[in-house]
């Protein structure tokens, strides 16, 4: 109850969709709603450089991510990104966690949100959007139709604009912090300063957006199907007839990567409501990884 009225909340000042789809029809998108997932981490596109990916494989060859090794010989990684992929592999192989925005209850910022989250719910106005992602949960404020500024403070999400393509809307981030939890997927795959996030989401076809999830899974070493239950016990709507939404996020950091790549997620339509999920009050994961989340300096009143 608390999460509907906090969402409720949020949205109020928000248009409907009919009253969006009344300003301009013809071009805008109806993305609006909860959209979400049966599997995680970003997958390949039909083509050109994709995300890096687990190199570990169970004993019956099945790939799988109960040790995360990212493919640190990649191409795509330059020498010092490479060697601190690398040493993220070896604390895994050790039982360890490895520290993420994530599993610290820090903001999720772009590409990594995209790997991690099984969720995504997206609110629609004129003049802005809202990308929200279950944990926390982490609130993107995206101006539509304006320009980032000449100079731009690093903050946990970056400066994000958009605008629409089409039937595509587009979302540019740039000044996304780096530091200590600065990483780009569930392998510790690390970003710096520079890098450059450019999300590209778009409704397809809801038997497309199914069979994309069963391959996905099949890839994975998961159960055969879309399966029914998305992130945090989240119900997804199986109806052929209900759209699903594709997301394509490229990632250009020439601080890390010798070249631009990118990674792909499919959602399906969620059908019931987000649980609410404890981050913060919770100090120590299953495995023991203790957290060290955002704590308030001073009374916000």
């Amino acid at each position: 109850m608390r999460r509907a009225l906090f969402f409720a909340f949020l949205c109020g000042p928000l248009l409907s969709a009919a009253a969006l789809a009344a300003d301009d029809a013809a071009t805008v998108p109806n993305l609006s709603g909860l959209w979400v997932r049966s599997v995680l981490n970003l997958f390949d596109p039909p083509a050109g450089p994709g995300p890096i990916a687990n190199t570990y494989r169970r004993p019956d060859g099945a790939v799988s991510d109960d040790f995360r090794l990212g493919d640190y010989r990649s191409p795509l990684l330059k020498p010092e990104a490479a060697e601190i992929l690398k040493a993220h592999g070896e604390m895994s192989l050790k039982g360890k966690a490895l520290p993420d925005p994530h599993n610290q209850c820090w903001p999720e910022p772009p590409a990594f949100a995209s790997a991690i989250e099984g969720g995504l719910m997206i609110v629609q106005d004129k003049n802005r959007l809202l990308l929200i992602t279950l944990t926390g949960p982490t609130l993107r404020h995206i101006r539509l139709n304006g320009s980032h500024p000449a100079t731009v403070t690093p903050t946990w999400l970056g400066d994000s604009v958009a605008h629409y393509e089409g039937d595509t809307l587009v979302v540019d981030t740039i000044g996304i912090k780096a530091g200590p939890l600065a990483v780009l997927d569930r392998y510790g795959t690390p970003f710096s300063g520079a890098l450059h996030v450019v999300e590209r989401y778009r409704l397809i076809d809801g038997k497309a957006a199914a069979d994309s999830l069963r391959e996905q899974r099949r890839s994975r070493g998961q159960p055969a199907g879309p399966g029914a239950i998305g992130g945090y016990g989240v119900e997804m709507d199986l109806d052929p007839a209900k759209k699903g939404l594709q997301g394509d996020i490229t990632v250009d950091d020439p601080g890390v990567f010798t070249k631009t790549w990118t990674g792909v997620v499919t959602y399906l339509t969620g059908k019931s409501e987000w649980p609410e999920v404890i981050c913060a009050e919770n100090l120590t994961e299953p495995a023991g990884l203790e957290k060290n989340p955002p704590i308030a300096k001073q009374p916000d009143f």
